[in-house]
């Protein structure tokens, strides 16, 4: 790694501060894991419900609603130090690569971070549908809608749709580190991420929070079958990885591993 790289060292940091609290303090670290997606819920139900009301006048606003309130989720995420799988997958790649940390550990604690992702985005997505805002809802609503739209994609499409959600998740990780200002790291978050809410690209942590919500509160749609759920998720976390695991973490962690830094 090239020392002068300041976006590394960060990485860097961050990294080791993941180790040392999944080594030290594995109940903190499955916390933080479980919050990450308490944070993604709430934002995907505002998302949502904004999305509704905003369907009701006129056609086509709901989505641009949408995409905005849920880029606030990882507003949420960053400043809380919440454990992301999705991010994780960008740092214990670079973490791997220099070396300092073997695959297996890695696989454990991507592995841990995504299992409590689950168990929060299940648990909170079914309080949420218990909230006035998911009472009562059509058949045809934006959120359902939504949804069955997710599970009737192909395999090809969600794996690409999966790889640009984490490029795109893990680029305003990126910049938000290199940004000393918090309304610039807030703002650059908030538009970046409307890239992929707008593009309706594939997260497999943010699809547990958004599918256990559409589902309780459907009472259980007819799209939800295990296969399509399965399918959805198997191959946006594959995506997922080689967007945030391979070209965003191998990636810069080698391009910065030269005479002279990639970004600085």
């Amino acid at each position: 790694m090239n020392s002068n790289s300041m976006l590394m060292q960060t990485i860097d940091a961050s990294i080791q501060k993941k180790l040392d609290l999944f080594d030290h303090f594995k109940l903190r670290y499955i916390f933080r894991a479980i919050m990450a997606c308490m944070f993604l819920a709430l934002g995907t139900a505002v998302a949502f419900a904004i999305a509704i009301k905003g369907e009701e006048i006129a056609p086509g606003l709901g989505k641009i609603l949408y995409s905005f309130m849920f880029s606030w989720a990882l507003v949420m995420i960053v400043y809380m130090n919440a454990e992301l799988g999705t991010s994780n997958m960008m740092y214990l790649t670079v973490g791997v690569y220099q070396k300092r940390l073997k695959v297996i550990k890695a696989l454990k604690i991507l592995g841990l971070c995504i299992f409590f992702n689950l168990v929060g985005g299940v648990l909170v997505g079914f309080l949420l549908a218990q909230t006035g805002a998911f009472q009562g809802l059509p058949a045809d609503s934006y959120l359902f809608e939504s949804i069955a739209g997710k599970l009737d994609k192909g395999t090809v499409q969600i794996v690409i749709e999966g790889v640009f959600a984490n490029i795109v998740v893990n680029t305003a990780v990126l910049i938000s580190m290199r940004m000393k200002d918090d309304a610039g790291k807030v703002i650059t978050i908030v538009f970046v991420i409307f890239i992929f809410a707008f593009l309706g690209y594939e997260h497999v942590i943010a699809n547990f929070p958004a599918f256990s919500l559409a589902y309780f509160a459907s009472g259980g749609m007819e799209a939800f079958t295990v296969s399509a759920v399965t399918h959805n998720l198997f191959f946006a976390l594959i995506g997922n990885y080689i967007g945030g695991g391979l070209v965003m973490g191998l990636g810069y962690a080698w391009a910065n591993n030269a005479a002279t830094s990639y970004l600085d």
